[in-house]
């Protein structure tokens, strides 16, 4: 237990060390509610932008450290070596993963506080659910967690730099972030809700409003919160691509 919760600080340490990780995980989510929320640049189903938006870079942040810091930080590790090695110490491979997934938490704990305060600084006023909000946050990070690790353990580490900063990309402006599912057009706003991204928008403002309907996005951020990990799982390769 000692070795889990010491490798634990050291995840996190690292990650606070790292300045491009804090870009994403916090940096982007709260200048993108800040300047969204100011400038009537998208299309919004409401008055009150910080409504909309407030859930939806909720949803981005738990893709952001899951995904992109989890996915990267791993991948380059897997490249060069470190995982291998490490997977062979007294920590063992399953107290490596579970440091990694706990850090994770725990830096998405403080994205939500950060974010929520700058909401409420901007005017949001939510209702919160926080037992919706709990599951929102496992789930999201069981989905982005699995897919992050899919790519770091498939992947040479450029490589999974690349993917895991292209499928943010356009998981930010086409899977119901940026813009709300409902508001795109056509077939494009079915393909959004059916994406972890948009589910998660949806978990996210149920648990932050009165909403009930949210049957149809729990069950979808549910398979995805099992498929990503099982894919990741049987396909993840300690040692670095040759």
């Amino acid at each position: 237990m000692n070795a889990l919760w010491a490798q634990t600080r050291n995840e996190v340490v690292l990650s606070l060390r790292q300045g491009e990780q804090l870009l994403v995980a916090l940096g982007i989510p709260i200048l993108l509610l800040v300047f969204l929320s100011q400038v009537d640049l998208l299309p919004r189903a409401t008055d009150r932008p910080v409504d909309e938006l407030a859930p939806a870079m909720l949803a981005l942040a738990v893709m952001s450290s899951s995904m992109v810091s989890l996915g990267i930080g791993t991948g380059f590790e897997r490249h060069y070596g470190v995982l291998k090695r490490l997977g062979v110490t007294p920590l063992g491979r399953p107290r490596l993963l579970g440091a990694k997934v706990i850090a994770t938490f725990g830096i998405e704990v403080v994205q939500v506080l950060s974010l929520s305060l700058v909401a409420l600084l901007l005017g949001w006023q939510p209702r919160w659910q926080p037992a919706l909000l709990l599951l929102a946050v496992v789930l999201g990070t069981a989905t982005f967690a699995g897919l992050g690790l899919l790519l770091a353990g498939t992947l040479s580490g450029p490589a999974n730099l690349a993917a895991c900063n292209g499928l943010y990309l356009v998981l930010l402006l086409f899977g119901g972030i940026a813009v709300p599912a409902s508001e795109l057009p056509g077939p494009a706003g079915a393909v959004a809700s059916s994406l972890p991204t948009g589910a998660l928008v949806e978990l996210m403002r149920a648990a932050t409003t009165d909403t009930q309907s949210v049957g149809r996005a729990l069950i979808v951020l549910a398979i995805w919160a099992v498929v990503s990990p099982i894919a990741a799982a049987t396909t993840f390769r300690w040692s670095p691509s040759t």
